[in-house]
């Protein structure tokens, strides 16, 4: 674990491996719930001198972490490769990502402003001036998923520290070589003491312990169970829950067909299908279907699946073999229920090709549930209104993609989907670092994105003179 400035190697450890090979690439300690609390009242106690950092101090941290990935960004992306499974490029892609996260976290330090109100708007009290100050909420537990080991951290770590409070990260199981890598950065550029600290282990004991700690705000991405398990033990604490989604792509009759299916093959397959904002259900108009199916089933087909090290590999593995055959099992079921396969359907150990069920039944698992594979069931429709009917008909809202070139489609889709943002002429998985990120329903509470994190990991102080 890594404390108050300092990692301590626990002889209780953790192994890590790697999705694709087996092999182990190392280990991290197996934290206790003694340890938790310590790294929560090292953080407490950091508190003060978080707080009382200028604007400008925050920055240049946050700065020369950024510095720090940039140099260091080629082997930060091997080892997210070797740790989850994503391929190479993926990786790089993350770390670029993540750049840009930490860039935008570093300049929002210097705009966290308040504001100014007039009293004079009742009779009652004139010649009264008030203002707002935003205060850091204190310690903020950032519980992080395996999917976006670097990126998804960055944007809990940034925004917490640009807002002036201190960490306590909880890594996922599988992927928490990078975490702590993370740490070491913290270290090397002078960070203070006790302003990130990091506990490793299993989420029943270390997440559980961290929840029902003494810390200010809960910042989690994962499930909708354990995020619902989280708030009901949290108490009476801030949260920020970022709880998966199930997104739809409607493609109209009138979409650029060829842009649509580029859109949806990497929206569907990317990440092996391993991301929140992943193409989990595509809704396709009768009168484009075939078309569509044609060309989709065709760039699908030549896919490469494998070693996520090679340059030339799409698709890597899923971050275990337990999660194949979850999808396996998934895709299985929808058969029996009337889907017809196109394409895929074939694992090997914790590989599962990219997969298209055309004609597939709204009530199937890979449908209802957020299915965290490479899978790309098809549903038909005929009308706008029957579509976006299909789309709601789920417990999340995170995100959603239409393809269309009609302006009342497009307006009918923005003022009737019910998800926290609506991609036109793109797949739901779009997202800048800047731009507000949650959704409703059962996809969360609250908001990231760099600005909009702060503000939740901030609290509001008006000040009347």
């Amino acid at each position: 674990m890594l404390v108050g400035g300092k990692l301590f190697e626990k002889k209780n450890r953790i192994k890590v491996f790697n999705p694709y090979s087996g092999e182990e690439v190392g280990s991290v300690s197996n934290c206790t719930k003694k340890d938790v609390l310590f790294a929560v009242e090292t953080a407490k106690k950091a508190k003060i001198k978080a707080k009382n950092m200028t604007p400008y101090e925050r920055y240049e941290i946050l700065f020369a972490i950024y510095e720090e990935i940039k140099r260091r960004k080629k082997e930060i992306a091997k080892l997210i490769t070797m740790e989850s499974g994503k391929t190479i490029r993926e990786s790089r892609t993350e770390v670029e990502r993540s750049l840009q996260t930490i860039l935008f976290s570093a300049e929002e330090a210097k705009r966290i402003n308040g504001e100014f109100l007039s009293t004079d708007i009742t009779p009652l009290y004139t010649g009264k001036y008030a203002i707002t100050l935003r205060e850091p909420v204190g310690v903020v537990a950032a519980i992080c998923p395996f999917n976006f080991p670097l990126n998804l951290l960055l944007h809990k770590v940034g925004p917490a520290v640009a807002g002036g409070n201190t960490v306590v990260v909880k890594p996922a199981t599988q992927t928490p070589l990078t975490a702590y890598e993370l740490g070491k950065l913290f270290i090397e550029v002078g960070a203070p003491s006790g302003l990130i600290n990091i506990v490793s282990g299993k989420g029943g004991v270390v997440g559980d312990a961290l929840v029902r700690s003494d810390v200010n705000m809960i910042s989690f991405t994962g499930s909708v169970e354990v995020g619902k398990a989280i708030a009901s033990a949290a108490g009476m604490k801030k949260l920020s829950l970022e709880l998966g989604g199930n997104g739809p792509l409607i493609i109209m009759d009138d979409a650029d067909i060829e842009k649509a299916v580029n859109a949806t093959v990497d929206g569907s397959f990317g990440i092996a299908g391993q991301r929140c904002t992943a193409v989990k259900r595509i809704l396709l108009h009768n009168k484009v279907a075939e078309e569509f199916i044609s060309k989709f089933v065709e760039v699908t087909k030549r896919l490469k699946v494998g070693n996520p090290m090679d340059e030339k590999t799409d698709v890597g593995p899923l971050i275990d073999e337990n999660a194949a055959m979850e999808i396996e099992r998934r895709v299985r079921d929808a058969i029996k229920l009337g889907a017809e396969l196109l394409v895929g359907g074939k694992r090997k150990k914790a590989l599962y090709w990219p997969t298209i069920l055309d004609k597939t039944p709204r009530h199937a698992s890979v449908v209802q549930t957020e299915t965290f594979g490479p899978v790309a069931p098809i549903i038909r429709f005929n009308t706008i209104k029957e579509a976006i009917k299909i789309a709601n008909e789920t417990k999340y809202g995170l995100q959603a993609g239409i393809f269309t070139n009609n302006l009342d489609n497009i307006k009918y889709a923005m003022k009737n989907i019910e998800t926290g943002a609506v991609i036109v002429n793109g797949p739901p998985g779009f997202r800048i670092e800047s731009l507000p990120f949650g959704g409703v329903k059962d996809s969360g509470i609250g908001r990231e994105g760099i600005k909009y994190a702060i503000q939740e990991m901030t609290e509001i102080k008006t000040v009347v003179f």
